[in-house]
């Protein structure tokens, strides 16, 4: 299983450091996001990059649409990917999902992570009455019907609100895959995450993103009101406020 899960999630290990980096990307994307700046770690630590099963990137036989109800199976992927390379300690960066992915990695097994780096994180994707820095489940509902009615035009209008309509390469590479659906309904897990473990890295307002074909939704990905959740969580971990910097920004 070991084998076949590095070759079906591409995974890569690049890098000559003594260090271990896990370098995960978000909703949308695919590992591609890290390449520019890849090279700024590669000579301090063994970077280990890989594709998470709902990616666009990856053959989608392998999605199991009953497996991956949950993030359970997300994080399954994560430590088996880790315990086939023998990694027994790691730092992680978790973009986005997977910076939810990471920590439910790390309360399962936390002598495994040295420190969790989330950027852009959601620890809910739905309201509930105690929670709102997400999304009301009709917004992801006319998210997905925009998707299904038309893809491309859905991609065209959401590139730019999550890399930002600034950037002039803004270019619509969309890479869902065929779980992206069921990761926006997941409301997911509100874990306690041992102290100093984290560092919490938040997008700010976006600058004049444009819509294009009517299908984008013009909410970020991550919305700012969930600072206060991680800050109630996590109070002694460091987080920072990155103005102007939009959901995928890692990319450029």
């Amino acid at each position: 299983m070991g084998s076949t899960l590095l070759e079906a999630l591409n995974v890569r290990v690049e890098g000559s450091g003594q260090k271990v980096l896990v370098l995960a990307h978000g909703f949308g994307t695919d590992q591609s996001v890290w390449q520019r700046i890849l090279s700024s770690f590669t000579p301090y630590y063994r970077v280990i990059l890989y594709d998470l099963v709902c990616a666009g990137s990856v053959n989608p036989d392998y999605f199991d649409f009953r497996r991956y109800t949950t993030l359970d199976a997300y994080v399954d992927d994560l430590l088996a990917i880790l315990d086939t390379l023998g990694v027994d300690r790691c730092a992680y960066v978790g973009h986005s999902v997977s910076a939810m992915i990471g920590i439910l990695a790390s309360i399962r097994r936390p002598e495994l992570f040295t420190r969790l780096v989330l950027v852009g994180a959601s620890p809910r994707f739905l309201n509930d009455e105690d929670y709102h820095g997400g999304f009301e489940r009709g917004e992801i509902e006319t998210v997905l019907c925009a998707m299904e009615a038309n893809y491309e035009a859905w991609v065209r209008g959401y590139a730019p609100l999550v890399v930002g309509a600034d950037v002039p390469d803004a270019r619509s590479e969309g890479r869902a895959g065929p779980g992206q659906g069921t990761m926006l309904h997941n409301p997911d897990r509100q874990g306690l995450v041992g102290p100093g473990l984290c560092c919490h890295l938040f997008e700010g307002p976006f600058g004049r993103a444009q819509h294009h074909g009517g299908a984008a939704h013009r909410r970020p990905p991550a919305p700012s009101k969930r600072t206060d959740a991680f800050r109630r969580q996590a109070p002694a971990s460091p987080l920072a406020l990155a103005r102007r910097l939009a959901h995928c920004s890692n990319r450029y």
